[in-house]
């Protein structure tokens, strides 16, 4: 299945991690910065990234080893929570780069297609979401860029996506989510948007489990995708 032609889309929204950003360092740098202030041996970080995509808190309860809540209370896991991100506010561009093509794909688009409005839809906090994206140079390309506590929901849960499209007076038929990972395409089947799944990302194995209407395997594609002006 195809893209519509650009000429029929308003909106294009994009993951943060995996998409437009290799944070996989920083990411399980942190996690097992946690987990030495825990007393707890560290983590593979091949291991770490299969966490990372459902948000920080889903991150720390992967790698503590209890996703579902059964092992620790509450208190202790919000503890953790805490040192993860303020460890990983201090180091979240220690090693995190934008990937090979993105800013050039991102320029390519706006000169190509005018009209097309672009946000950023991360389950990511919002600031360190919003400060990575000023400090490497992407946040004049977005109108947008909401976190995982924007809202009381995170991705696959459409809230974020229905909102950017609302702000963007798009359609879903008008509307494509960007992203590596199912979740991010889950979230736009949800909304009944169109998606793009990047199989060079930190969760590509999982778009194994989803359709997403295209793949794409290198940031430099996304302008060809889309198609001429």
């Amino acid at each position: 299945m195809a893209l519509p032609p650009p000429s029929q889309l308003r909106l294009l929204v994009f993951d943060l991690d995996g998409t437009l950003i290799d944070s996989r360092q920083d990411l399980t740098n942190s996690v097992n910065a946690m987990l030495s202030h825990l007393g707890k041996p560290a983590l593979p970080d091949a291991v770490i990234t299969t966490y990372i995509g459902d948000g920080a808190s889903m991150l720390v309860r992967r790698a503590l080893g209890d996703p579902e809540g059964d092992l620790h209370d509450e208190e202790y896991v919000q503890q953790a929570l805490t040192f993860f991100l303020d460890y990983y506010r201090v180091h979240k561009l220690d090693f995190t780069l934008v990937y090979d093509g993105v800013l050039q794909s991102l320029e390519a688009i706006r000169i190509a297609h005018p009209h097309l409005k672009m946000a950023i839809l991360t389950n990511k906090p919002v600031n360190p979401s919003r400060e990575i994206s000023r400090a490497l140079g992407l946040e004049p390309f977005f109108f947008e860029n909401y976190g995982g506590n924007s809202f009381h929901t995170k991705k696959p849960d459409p809230l974020g996506l229905e909102t950017l499209m609302h702000e963007a007076a798009a359609t879903p038929g008008q509307t494509v989510m960007i992203g590596d990972s199912a979740v991010d395409i889950l979230t736009a089947q949800n909304a009944g948007a169109w998606s793009i799944g990047c199989t060079f990302g930190l969760s590509a194995d999982t778009l194994k489990t989803v359709a997403p209407t295209c793949l794409c395997n290198s940031p430099k594609q996304w302008a060809s995708i889309l198609g001429p002006a």
